[in-house]
This record gives structure tokens, sequence and C-alpha cells, in this order.
């Protein structure tokens, strides 16, 4: 018999579990990003930026405790090294920018990323019926969309 894990199947959950994993280490790398960016941003744009970036990554930080509470809720182990979190992440990584238009494109690519990665964990925990991971993906992609589409506008 199949073993369960909250009643779902087992293979199925390992499966999302390893897709949580990389969700992780690529909002840690977006995490991070925004930290450089809120504290390097120059220019005009600066105090409106400095104020945005501090709220995206108070958001970011707190989907990470989210995204890995959720992995150790399916009986899996959060990646926690930063060699992990690089090794795994696609999210492009920010060094040394503070221009406000190049800032706000890492932004942007960085969420388009990370949606992309939901977006997959979405179709996977419907497929396995998870309804929490798949509540969790829905209320961030749909956050980020926002973000994304408000971040387009500011870049005109």
């Amino acid at each position: 018999m199949q073993k369960k894990i909250l009643g779902l199947n087992e293979q199925k959950i390992n499966d999302l579990v390893i897709d949580l994993n990389e969700l992780l280490a690529n909002f840690q790398m977006y995490y991070q990003n925004l930290r450089g960016l809120h504290w390097n941003i120059k220019g005009k744009s600066f105090f409106e930026l400095h104020v945005k970036f501090e709220e995206l990554y108070t958001d970011a930080q707190d989907k990470v405790d989210l995204i890995a509470e959720r992995i150790l809720t399916l009986e899996g182990t959060p990646l926690h090294t930063f060699d992990d979190y690089v090794n795994t992440a696609k999210v492009p990584m920010g060094k040394n920018v503070s221009k406000d238009t190049d800032a706000v494109k890492l932004v942007v690519n960085s969420l388009y990323e990370l949606i992309n990665i939901e977006r997959k964990i979405l179709n996977k925990s419907a497929d396995a019926d998870d309804e929490g991971t798949n509540s969790l993906m829905g209320d961030f992609i749909a956050e980020q969309e926002k973000t994304v589409w408000m971040m387009n506008a500011w870049l005109g």
C-alpha cells in the first residue's frame, strides 16, 4: 500500500517538496537582492524606492518562512545553506545595483522567475490534491503579478 503524507500520495508530495525547495532558494536570492537594492539605491528615486524595497524584502522574508514551514508540514527538510541557495536559484543575482531603473528591472525579472516556479508548483499541487500548497501558491502569484504590473508601470 502507498504511504500517505497528510493523506496525500507520498511520491507526489516528495516531488512537491523538491520544487518548494527550489522556490525557497530562489526566494532567498530575491530577498538578498532586495536588501542590497534597499542599501545601495541612489538618485532622484531614492526615497520612494528605498521604502519600496524594504516593503518587498520584509514580505519576501515572510514568504521564505511560509515556504520552509510548508516543506516541513509535508515532512521534507528545507534547504538552509547559502551554497544550497546559490547552486539552486535561477533568480538573477544583483550585485552593486544602484541605478533606479536597473533595480526595478531586477525586481521584475526576479518576480517573473518566482512566478514561473510557483505556477509549476501550483499545477503539481493541484494534481496531488494538496490544497495547502495550492492555496499558498495562488496567494503568492496574485500578489506578485500585481507587483510586476506596478513595477512595469513605474518603468513606463
